[in-house]
């Protein structure tokens, strides 16, 4: 074991010296790692300052710019400043509105009118001064960027900003001031518009009196005062904001439709109709009476409505502006197929009905003519002036075409054969009956008219005497026609049966009127002419029966009684083929006129009846008791007497789809039941 090792005090000491220079390494060390942790967050210190201090620099920058500049800055941002605050308080108080614009106007229509009106000023004001608050931003961004007085990347975004709000201020993004706001105000203005129309126009019902064109004029049902003034408010804010054109395009919707609601009541489907869908005129002629009627009624009571209300609703506009509207309402409403329809007439093949009918247009279009001119007149209304001119030449040029050819086609008929029942053929009873008409004072003031018009258009001059003489000289070529008529017959008899006819007919129709009186002495002659051959007629024909029942060698029977049975029955038997022959022969003609039929019959029972009667009184026993009585005695007298009153009846039906009309240019003839034809010339 070994023995420790002494320690003197000198080797204690050095050891206390190095446990002491450790500790205070070791403390040096604890410091010195302290001191780097220190340093460590140091540098990160330093590394953030090193970031911040581009944008502290440039917060200090402007105590680093020029005095001046500095001092100028604060007057060039309170002017930018004010202006701009100025537009969003106004922008605010634009949507401050909103509510108010988007209830419904009909609730209170002027305070809408009102907060509208103030929306506009509002807008207006937005417009007029957002361009010069960015102006003015602009020009203090500038200053600030000259003068180095501010950061640039903060100018950067400021001019960003300004030209976003540029952009703004173009037409097509102005709906963005207000996001929209003042188109839903005004649609729903649009939308009051049109419910003000359609609550207020109601269809004008036509008077149901067979005698319409001679109504009163029915007063129109304009708008009441109220509504035209709350229409014209409303067109005064749209027409502000360039909607006068959407105005307008509801106002004749509603209108047109309200017009065509009134005509559509009338059933005026016959407008329609073209040229291929009819024969000729007088298959249509109903229409053409309606249409005149109809055509005044548009004319004078729905479009004189149409064009006081929009005078009274846009006069404020201009003339241009409300007539432009009425003709558009007035076409939409149909007038041109008014126009259509009568140049359809004129496009159908001439006869003489078609004439009538011509005149018929002409007058109802010169009655409404100083009406026309008023209500079309105007430039808007070219289309129609334009129709109508042209209807009018069509309208006048077959007037002038049909009426100087009339005579022609009369002439022509002259080589015809003669009707064979011997009555009077339709063109004798239709062109004395024409003639008549055209002398009326229905016809006669309007067809001179239009004659005379024809006539200027050619620089000639048209003299009344021409329309008289073309007339008369119609019923001459007629009397002419008869005579060449009754002596084509090859029965001398029927011949002679016609003449009367027919110049009974002349006088009739002839006397006590306007052709008659122009003919003169003419007319009496008619009548003789028909007591003339009534009496030749009745000689040649009827009057020869009563010889076959003569008496001779049967007075007291002188040959004795079975003799004269025997003459009696010869002579019955002959009379009876005599009768008979001849009853079956004239059964089938015609006398229409019934005066004339009756006055006739009458006279051929006075030839045959009382000597017939006077001979079976006397002679009939003789052959009565003889058992074949019926061969001879076949006739009573009552039924002898009926059978002769029953001869010359017109046969309706027979004859009732014949008309008068132009064939292949020329009038038809031949018989006809003059009563139809009567009828059928209006």
């Amino acid at each position: 074991m070994t023995a420790p090792v002494s320690i003197d005090g000198k080797g204690k000491g050095s050891i206390e010296n190095l446990v002491s220079a450790t500790r205070s390494l070791k403390a040096s060390l604890e410091k010195s790692r302290d001191l780097g942790f220190a340093l460590q967050k140091a540098g990160l210190r330093l590394e953030d300052i090193s970031q911040r201090l581009p944008t502290l620099e440039a917060a200090v920058r402007p105590i680093r710019a020029d005095k001046e500049a500095l001092v100028a800055v604060g007057g060039h941002i309170n002017r930018a400043v004010g202006p701009a605050a100025a537009v969003l308080k106004v922008f605010d108080a634009v949507h401050g509105l909103e509510k108010s614009l988007l209830s419904d106007p009909r609730n209170d229509l002027p305070g809408y009118l009102s907060v509208l009106k103030r929306m506009e000023e509002a807008l207006r004001f937005l417009g007029d001064n957002c361009g010069l608050a960015i102006q003015w931003l602009e020009d203090i961004v500038e200053y600030l960027e000259d003068n180095n007085v501010a950061d640039e990347r903060y100018l950067a975004n400021l001019k960003k900003s300004l030209k976003i709000l540029r952009d703004l201020q173009s037409d097509e993004d102005r709906i963005r001031l207000d996001g929209g706001l003042l188109n839903a105000a005004l649609d729903k203005l649009e939308n009051e518009f049109r419910r003000l129309l359609m609550e207020h126009s109601v269809p004008i019902p036509m008077s149901s009196s067979p005698s319409l064109g001679e109504q009163a004029c029915i007063a129109p049902s304009p708008l009441p005062v109220t509504v035209i003034q709350k229409l014209q408010a409303i067109l005064g804010r749209l027409i502000a904001n360039k909607r006068l054109d959407r105005c307008i395009s509801i106002y004749v919707e509603v209108r047109s439709s309200n017009v065509r609601a009134s005509l559509q009541a009338l059933d005026l489907d016959y407008l329609e109709i073209s040229v291929s869908e009819f024969n000729d005129v007088q298959s249509i002629e109903g229409y053409i009476a309606k249409w005149g009627k109809h055509l005044e009624f548009a004319v004078k009571h729905l479009f004189e409505a149409e064009f006081k209300l929009c005078n009274d609703v846009f006069e404020r506009i201009g003339l241009d502006v409300w007539m432009g509207c009425f003709a558009k309402i007035v076409t939409q409403a149909g007038i041109l197929a008014f126009l259509q329809f009568g140049k359809t007439v004129t496009e159908s093949k001439n006869d003489p009905i078609k004439l009538l009918k011509l005149l018929d247009i002409f007058a109802s279009l010169n009655k409404l003519r100083l009406d026309f001119n008023r209500l079309f007149g105007g430039a808007a209304c070219l289309e129609i002036q334009n129709l109508t001119r042209d209807l009018i030449k069509r309208v006048i040029d077959g007037v002038a075409e049909i009426f100087w050819e009339l005579l022609v086609q009369v002439e022509l008929q002259r080589q015809n054969s003669p009707p064979l029942d011997g009555a009077v053929p339709r063109l004798v009873s239709f062109i004395i009956d024409y003639s008549n008409k055209l002398l009326s004072d229905d016809y006669r003031p309007i067809l001179t008219q239009a004659l005379v018009i024809h006539r200027s258009w050619k620089k000639e001059k048209f003299q009344e005497g021409l329309l008289i003489g073309e007339v008369t000289n119609l019923v001459r070529a007629i009397e002419q026609n008869l005579d060449a008529w009754i002596k084509a017959y090859e029965d001398s008899t029927l011949s002679n049966f016609f003449a009367m006819n027919n110049h009974w007919h002349l006088h009739k129709h002839l006397k006590g009127t306007k052709v008659g009186e122009l003919m003169g002495e003419k007319v009496k002659e008619h009548e003789q002419y028909k007591d003339y051959y009534a009496a030749v007629f009745l000689r040649d024909s009827w009057s020869k029966l009563p010889s076959h029942l003569s008496r001779e060698g049967l007075i007291m029977f002188s040959g004795g009684r079975a003799t004269a049975r025997d003459l009696v029955k010869k002579r019955l038997k002959t009379f009876n083929e005599a009768f008979e022959d001849m009853y079956k022969k004239q059964s089938n003609w015609v006398i229409t006129d019934k005066e004339l039929r009756e006055k006739t019959c009458q006279l051929i029972v006075q030839t045959i009846v009382p000597v017939y009667r006077s001979y079976m009184q006397n002679y009939g026993p003789l052959v009565e008791q003889d058992p074949s009585s019926s061969k001879y005695a076949k006739y009573t007298v009552q039924n002898l007497e009926k059978m002769l009153l029953s001869l010359y009846q017109p046969k309706p039906l027979r004859f009732s789809s014949l008309k008068v009309r132009q064939t292949s240019g020329k009038f038809s003839n031949g018989a006809a039941d003059h009563r139809r034809s009567n009828s059928m010339v209006m």
